[in-house]
């Protein structure tokens, strides 16, 4: 497994990034959801708490250009489970899973993001966490290597979580014009047991200029109790 550390900082724009995973003291389950931006709209933003979850903003409404793209609720709890994705398909698996149908079957209704030339993937995972039990899926939509004509889906579940280990995947390989998108599974990375911890190991190694807002949350599989973190750069 590589550090957070080690796999944040190896490229200065990964774009939107989802980790999720097992304290090392088995006992918390452990998730991030990161932004990025290039442009002033994509940095011109916010996370805000909006009730058991959290969405995005725009710091100064004035300079919002499209929202289309950027303002959305990156993370929604429906009962036991808690959705987090890179878009507006965190409402999609929301009513999906309201309506008693699955997180694969939610999916099927999405693809990539309609931003040419990037096409930008969907990333989105799911924790369950019920009596104690505790499993969560990762997913990406993305475009067969940049043509639009072909949407290619992949699901990753995680059964058996294991202590102290975490997945992370996130929107783009790297920096580029186009910004080429993740590939391969999601990567194994360490977790850690305090939230603080965890939260500045996050955000010290995402790109100074790129980075914008960071969320973190431990969630307690025996209690329920929840901790979250929010880091705004524009304050």
């Amino acid at each position: 497994m590589k550090s957070i550390k080690e796999e944040l900082s190896a490229t200065t724009y990964p774009g939107r990034g989802i980790v999720i995973g097992l304290s090392p003291d088995g006992k918390k389950a452990v998730t991030a959801y990161f932004i990025m931006g290039r442009s002033s709209n994509s940095r011109n933003r916010i996370f805000v708490e909006d009730g058991e979850g959290i969405r995005t903003e725009a710091f100064d409404p004035a300079l919002l250009e499209d929202p289309s793209l950027i303002i959305y609720s990156p993370v929604r709890v429906l009962a036991d489970t808690t959705i987090v994705t890179n878009g507006d398909q965190t409402d999609t698996i929301y009513d999906y899973l309201k309506d008693g149908k699955t997180f694969e079957e939610a999916l099927y209704a999405r693809e990539f993001e309609p931003d040419a030339p990037n096409f930008t993937p969907r990333i989105s995972g799911v924790m369950n966490i019920k009596n104690g039990e505790y499993t969560y899926k990762l997913s990406i939509l993305k475009s067969a290597d940049g043509n639009p004509e072909s949407c290619e889906r992949f699901v990753y579940h995680y059964n058996q979580p294991i202590k102290g280990k975490a997945h992370f995947i996130h929107t783009y390989m790297q920096d580029g014009n186009p910004l080429p998108s993740f590939s391969g599974e999601p990567v194994a990375i360490e977790s850690m047991d305090d939230i603080d911890e965890f939260t500045k190991a996050c955000w010290d190694s995402l790109n100074d200029d790129n980075k914008v807002s960071l969320f973190t949350r431990f969630i307690d599989l025996e209690t329920g109790d929840v901790q979250t973190k929010i880091i705004n750069k524009n304050q």
